[in-house]
């Protein structure tokens, strides 16, 4: 009977140190809560909404070229082949594109000239988040003051200028061209730069961005550089060596 009771109180006492470390963990702990509202809950489910949108868009787009260009592969693969390369260009910026967009121009704060400032070039740091943000809103082509902007452009300070692709921006104002993919998309464009928040990071440097109303009729260049391919070979047939 002694033996029982040891053993009952043994397993009682396991049971409770148990329960006492899993609550010195709870308190250690802490469980993290999302502290966010319903409306940034739902302004996040909608950009994950059109994250998911987009690639949907771009998986059947590409289904659709590789269909397309296996049809006319059957019927004339040098006139297949073109049609791929004309494509090719125009995605890497290689010709030049027009279509819906908007304008945006970097131009000095007068007020702050009449009072003797002097207002220096744009800095590359403020072009470069300009440009993540116009990606962000869905922009299809960009270019700032007339230089193409690709995957693999360089926007940088050398020797104190502000140089796009290698060609110095020298003053203000400057325009920078947006395209976007049609229409409805250009309008979505043009109304959330009008509230973005990179206008006041312009203005810290005393500069004013100026957005104009949609257009139908945007053209941005080419990109004028030689694109310099690395780490690519041609693919062998099988059984080449």
């Amino acid at each position: 009977m002694a033996k029982k009771i040891k053993i009952s109180f043994t397993f009682i006492t396991i049971i409770i140190g148990f329960m006492l470390a899993i609550q010195f963990q709870t308190v250690k702990k802490p469980v993290i809560r999302d502290t966010r509202d319903i409306w940034e809950l739902r302004e996040a489910q909608l950009k994950e909404k059109e994250t998911q949108s987009k690639l949907i868009s771009e998986i059947r787009s590409n289904e659709e070229k590789l269909d397309k260009y296996e049809t006319k592969k059957k019927g004339s693969k040098e006139e297949a082949l073109r049609e791929t390369l004309d494509e090719l260009k125009k995605e890497a910026g290689l010709t030049e594109a027009e279509g819906p967009g908007i304008v945006l121009t970097i131009e000095p704060v007068y007020e702050e000239m009449l009072l003797g400032k002097t207002v220096k070039s744009v800095s590359p740091d403020l072009l470069k988040r300009l440009v993540n943000e116009l990606n962000m809103y869905d922009a299809l082509y960009i270019s700032i003051d007339g230089q193409r902007i690709i995957n693999n452009s360089v926007i940088r300070d050398i020797n104190g200028e502000t140089k796009v692709n290698g060609y110095a921006i020298h003053s203000v104002p400057i325009e920078v061209k947006v395209i976007a993919k049609d229409w409805d998309t250009a309008q979505k464009l043009y109304n959330r730069m009008s509230v973005s928040k990179s206008a006041d990071d312009f203005f810290i440097d005393d500069l004013r961005v100026n957005i104009s109303k949609p257009n139908k009729d945007i053209s941005i260049p080419a990109y004028q550089d030689i694109l310099r391919i690395r780490y690519m070979e041609p693919v062998k047939e099988k059984g080449e060596k």
